[in-house]
Order: structure tokens, then sequence, then C-alpha cells
């Protein structure tokens, strides 16, 4: 069973970076093929994608933030992470990680993880 796992500070200050981790477990994030993403969700919103790494290793991000966004990986521990930087208030969400997004749909999420923006 595939399973992911958000990890990472809940409490980010203003100006700063998020980093949060996602850990893959029954699958690798390198299979061919498969795509592993980030979304967010802000109190009262709807979802919002962030970025992408396909099994190769690259990236697409939402124009939106492309500036702000970076999306790297561990194939050695089958982790990818998120990083985020700059953030405001506006960025406090509950963020996923999510297989799919390039080729495939959203099939398997993680639980989620509030991230909070504030001084």
């Amino acid at each position: 069973q595939v399973q992911l796992q958000e990890s990472g500070p809940g409490l980010v200050k203003p100006s700063q970076t998020l980093s949060l981790t996602c850990t893959v477990s029954g699958d690798s994030i390198t299979t061919n093929y498969l795509d592993w993403s980030w979304i967010r969700q802000p109190p009262g919103k709807g979802l919002e994608w962030i970025g992408v790494m396909s099994y190769s290793g690259s990236t697409l991000y939402n124009p939106s933030l492309e500036s702000r966004t970076s999306i790297s990986r561990d194939t050695s521990k089958n982790q990818f992470t998120l990083q985020l930087s700059s953030v405001t208030p506006e960025d406090t969400a509950v963020y996923y990680c999510a297989r799919g997004g390039l080729s495939s749909t959203f099939d398997y999420w993680g639980k989620g993880t509030q991230v909070t923006v504030s001084s």
C-alpha cells in the first residue's frame, strides 16, 4: 500500500523559508512515469496545486508561486521536499503531498500538515 507522510515545522515566521518533507512508502519516487506533487489548502479556500516532481527529477511549478518554490528529492530516503521562500501569512494552509500531477490524477495523498505563518 502506498503511503505518504508530510513532516516539518507547524509555525514559520514571515519572510522565512517554509520547508516540508514527504516520506513515501510502498512505492519508489523514481518509478517510471510517476509524479509527486505538493498541494495546499488555505483556511476557507479551495485546493491549490504548488508544484510537481517527476520520476526523473524534473519539476514544474504553479506560475503564481514559481519564483518562491523549489522541490527537491532524496532518492536514498525516498523523500521529496518543498521549500517556499519569503512566506507571508497568506501562505498559511494545510499542506499535502500526493502522488500524481503531470501525467496522472492524484491517487494517493498524505494526511496533510498545518503550517501557520505568524510572528
